[in-house]
């Protein structure tokens, strides 16, 4: 083998190396908040998360979190993370080290990528952002592929992969022009028909995920009008992205069977469409728009600048410090760009394709409302925000500026230093700049949402309902069940869930929460909570509700409740003959209602974790928020005596 054919390999397993080991040091060691918990429960029980359902993810998880069965559930699926983006750098370091012949600049940009802080928050946790990474860099691997030595079958796996974007996860999707950049260039010019086909496999795979007939023929046409010089070509694709889509059938075999996670019970085709649909959802349009223009491009800028110096102003808010160093890259990341143009035209255009989709591109299609962390003191106190950051979605975008990132500093050591190593000792620079705030291994905080889990889970009576108000104390609560076995005769009831119809039978089909056919009946979540609470006394089971649940809600639910712990105790008892149905309970001096005895030992556990708890700033304050909801038990205490409520008391829901 050549030396430059050696090249690409060699860039290849250095990056793998190097990220490897970047990511074990700080890959999260169990559940982190958010939708992690969700995921690691459905890969156990090999159940469907939230909507589209991402079959094929949770397929992938399961088999990998079973073949390193030696490791924790958790833990081998957060290491699946790792190892999607792993592989992800190591072919873009093949692929820029083949279209450039600088083995250098393939390495340090992969490398440079993979430690931005978005990709980099992604490899260390259970998430389907890393594993859509990997697909779209085999998209583009496949392309280039096709493209370079006019493979015919390269084309048809990249028509493949790009349907398989379906079952896994659409933001897959953003990678397709690029992948036609590749695949249609040529010495001598352009070529269109690969880039119909390729085109055809997008708006196929866009036609399904939509649910839309109209098209899902479009697509197939322009795929088959891509006739090539075989023509079975066309044929193949088809039936490519057809095997692709049939992945999404999992869902409808695993729903029959009932698994524990089972959002939105695609156990029939219609509940199938639904999911696959987004149905649930207020799916937003490109019009109108949800925030300013300028706002949704002042977003994108805003998670640009935690991208390469987090560690230098570790939260939401900038500092001169972290703004400098982002320009500084910014301005290196357009002189690789230049480099690069000057190595390879074909893979520039699809690296500069890929960095307006990943970010432009993404904004306006997504439309997305004002960050959870931005537009405040600008925007009206009532305008609507995102329920968190969402910078993971710009990811891609993020990965093409780390790759110029690289090589333009492979370029300066060169030009500067004459000497070709420092360039790449330069591309560890965001590594380390990014490293302190980036690291998921530091305990107790890492043990945190599992933490809480406990405390909520161990405070309820036997075969008790838990009201819960949303994703940190669903989540969370779903892992410690389905995967520590951690008080599973506990039913948690998920309130925003409570407006799905799928949800409310689910709660009567398993634990006969509702009466018989009430769950098909429209109402709303609160008056389903209301029931549920009330079917509950009957069925001789105590009802909670976690202190996350805000205190107007919880009163609509029901009328007195106890603080026990990090739970309140619905302090009702139904009696079979009394005509107004409720019992209230006796009246009580205190300002507070508290069950002293389960507050005082969950306020000991809380106490022992709060004592250990050394938060770090973070962009993310759910951490930091738990951390003052593990108060809630000890201020419950001192309130039963009566002193006037505090800022907390609001926190804790008190009042």
């Amino acid at each position: 083998m050549a030396p430059r054919d050696r090249g690409p390999a060699q860039a290849a397993l250095v990056v793998a190396l190097l990220l490897g080991a970047t990511y074990a040091a700080t890959l999260a060691p169990g559940v982190t908040f958010w939708d992690s918990g969700e995921f690691i429960a459905a890969s156990r029980t090999l159940g469907i998360p939230h909507p589209p359902g991402t079959p094929l993810f949770v397929l992938l998880l399961a088999a990998w979190a079973r073949l390193l069965g030696f490791l924790p559930w958790a833990l081998a699926t957060n290491a699946f993370s790792a190892a999607c983006t792993v592989m992800a750098m190591s072919v873009l370091a093949a692929m820029l080290t083949r279209a450039t012949g600088d083995r250098l600049a393939g390495i340090a940009g992969a490398t440079c990528a993979g430690t931005m802080t978005s990709v980099w928050l992604n490899a260390t946790e259970t998430e389907v952002y890393a594993a859509s990474l990997a697909l779209s860099v085999l998209i583009l691997w496949s392309a280039d592929r096709a493209g370079r030595n006019d493979d015919d079958r390269a084309l048809v796996l990249a028509s493949y992969l790009v349907a398989l974007a379906v079952p896994l996860h659409l933001s897959a999707l953003v990678v397709v022009p690029s992948a036609v950049v590749l695949a249609s260039r040529r010495d001598d010019g352009w070529r269109w028909r690969p880039a119909a086909l390729l085109g055809g496999a997008f708006v196929l795979s866009l036609g399904i995920a939509r649910l839309s007939l109209p098209i899902v023929i479009a697509g197939a046409v322009m795929v088959v009008v891509a006739r090539r010089k075989a023509a079975r070509v066309p044929i193949d694709a088809l039936l490519s992205c057809a095997i692709a889509a049939s992945a999404l059938l999992i869902m409808l075999v695993r729903a029959r069977h009932d698994p524990a996670v089972n959002q939105g019970n695609p156990a029939t085709w219609s509940a199938l469409l639904d999911v696959i649909g987004r149905r649930q959802y207020d799916v937003a349009h490109l019009w109108p728009r949800q925030a300013p223009a300028w706002l949704q491009l002042g977003n994108v800028l805003q998670y640009a600048d935690w991208q390469v110096a987090l560690a230098l102003a570790p939260t939401v808010i900038p500092s001169v410090a972290r703004v400098a160093v982002t320009v500084a890259f910014m301005l290196v990341g357009v002189y690789g760009a230049f480099v690069h143009r000057q190595a390879d035209r074909g893979t520039f255009i699809a690296i500069a394709s890929l960095l307006a989709c990943g970010t432009l591109g993404v904004a306006a299609y997504l439309n997305l409302k004002a960050g959870a962390s931005y537009g405040w003191g600008v925007l009206p106190e009532s305008a609507p925000h995102e329920a968190r950051d969402r910078d993971y979605f710009f990811v891609l975008g993020f990965v093409a500026w780390g790759l110029w990132i690289g090589m333009g500093l492979v370029a300066f050591g060169r030009r500067h230093v004459q000497w070709p190593a420092a360039g790449l000792l330069l591309a560890a620079v965001p590594a380390i700049l990014n490293w302190r705030a980036i690291d998921r291994t530091h305990r107790p905080e890492a043990d945190l949402p599992v933490e809480a889990a406990r405390l909520m889970l161990n405070e309820p009576a036997p075969r008790a309902v838990l009201f819960v108000g949303g994703d940190n104390d669903s989540y969370p609560l779903w892992y410690a069940q389905a995967v520590l076995g951690i008080r599973t005769d506990v039913i948690t009831v998920t309130i925003p869930l409570l407006g799905a119809r799928w949800y409310r039978e689910e709660l009567e089909r398993r634990y006969r929460l509702f009466r018989p056919g009430e769950a098909a009946q429209a109402m709303g979540v609160l008056d389903a909570a209301r029931r549920v609470a009330t079917q509950a006394v009957k069925e001789h089971r105590t009802f909670y509700a976690t202190v996350l649940v805000d205190r107007k809600d919880r009163n609509q639910i029901a009328r007195d409740w106890e603080v026990s712990g990090m739970t309140f105790r619905g302090a009702w008892s139904m009696a079979s003959d009394s005509a107004a149905g409720w019992l209230r309970a006796p009246d009580r001096h205190a300002p507070l209602d508290v069950e002293r005895l389960t507050v005082e030992k969950s306020g000991q556990r809380a106490a022992q974790v709060l004592g250990q708890l050394r938060l770090r700033n973070s962009l993310d304050p759910t951490s930091r928020y738990f951390a003052t909801l593990l108060r809630c038990p000890g201020r419950a205490i001192v309130l039963a005596a009566g002193p006037p409520p505090d800022s907390l008391d609001s926190t804790c829901n008190f009042r």
